[in-house]
């Protein structure tokens, strides 16, 4: 056999070795199709003609921008969020969407104007309503849901998404501020006179 041939044959045979880290992925196809996924780590060896693609599997997060707002009651907010995410689908992130990252993004500060516009900044009275500020738990787990939703298609797992900045915008802050304080006065001056007739009961 000349040596021409087996160095051919050498090298097309070292197309199909593989070396996978932890936490990462090859997806490969053949001839355009989807061919499957190597998921563990270690050496393997494939089919020479596999086209392969490699995705990482770790946890990543990110912050969104500070997102200008209007929240249930109309008050125009300011909200930004950390999200922790990992691929889970391979072949829906290689497949589904162009680009998984940007898609993870984008569609994430599409979730945090969901949930934000659809709470109130702060409780009205003596409400127990779900608001953004008083019900920092809860809005967190309905984050990470609702943008899950989103980013489905993409075979991303959204595992934790917590509010990072939360305010009133900057033309209302001012006015806020003094209505927060006008309640605390009003709070403080009925505890007063709960305790003045509690008194008198006693």
């Amino acid at each position: 056999v000349p040596a021409g041939v087996m160095a051919f044959v050498a090298v097309w045979a070292a197309k199909g070795l593989v070396i996978l880290q932890p936490n990462e992925a090859a997806v490969m196809t053949l001839f355009g199709n989807y061919a499957g996924t190597l998921r563990r780590d270690g050496f393997f060896f494939v089919n020479p003609f596999y086209a392969r693609r490699r995705l990482s599997l770790r946890a990543r997060n990110f912050t969104t921008p500070t997102l200008k707002v209007n929240d249930l009651a109309g008050n125009p907010i300011e909200v930004a969020a950390v999200i922790t995410w990992r691929v889970e689908d391979t072949a829906q992130a290689a497949f589904d969407v162009e680009d998984f990252e940007s898609y993870t993004h984008v569609q994430s500060e599409m979730g945090l104007r969901e949930v934000a516009s659809g709470h109130r900044y702060d409780a009205q009275g003596a409400s127990r309503e779900v608001t953004l500020r008083g019900s920092f738990e809860a809005v967190s787990r309905l984050l990470a849901v609702t943008i899950q939703s989103h980013v489905a298609i993409a075979g991303v797992c959204v595992q934790e998404a917590r509010l990072t900045h939360l305010a009133y915008a900057s033309e209302i802050a001012a006015v806020m501020l003094r209505r927060q304080q006008a309640e605390a006065v009003i709070a403080a001056r009925e505890k007063m006179v709960e305790g003045a007739l509690g008194m008198v009961k006693l």
